[in-house]
């Protein structure tokens, strides 16, 4: 009887192993900092939360968006995106055509919104 029982415990523990690895590997998060790392550009956002802040990765520098809900003509749409960096040190590099990039990406998926750039980087923008 003990023998079954720990052949069923060994069973529920490879079940477990196996679901964690999985959940690693298809976490959001970890393919954000992977991307941050060899310098690509990734958008991790949830679409459907429009309480969700987004983020993305350009040239290993992380930017958060908070995006604000409002009325177009004719739904509730993201409206203005307000962009940061934290770390602006990993600013270094970027250009004005890097940020008008990021900006075209944004509104692929947001065609509604106005990007508002935060501090340092609204410095390097020509129009508000």
């Amino acid at each position: 009887m003990i023998v079954y029982l720990f052949r069923i415990l060994i069973i529920i523990a490879i079940a477990l192993v196996i679901y964690t690895v999985i959940q690693y590997f298809l976490n959001p998060q970890r393919k954000l900092y992977k991307a941050k790392e060899s310098n690509e550009f990734y958008f991790l956002d949830e679409p459907s939360n429009s309480k969700k802040n987004l983020q993305f990765v350009y040239k290993g520098c992380l930017f958060e968006g908070e995006k604000y809900l409002g009325a177009t003509e004719q739904s509730f749409e993201v409206v203005d995106i307000h962009v940061v960096v934290h770390n602006p040190l990993e600013l270094r590099g970027l250009t004005r055509d890097d940020l008008y990039f990021l900006e075209k990406e944004l509104l692929i998926h947001y065609p509604y919104a106005t990007i508002k750039w935060k501090h340092p980087i609204n410095q390097l923008m020509i129009t508000d």
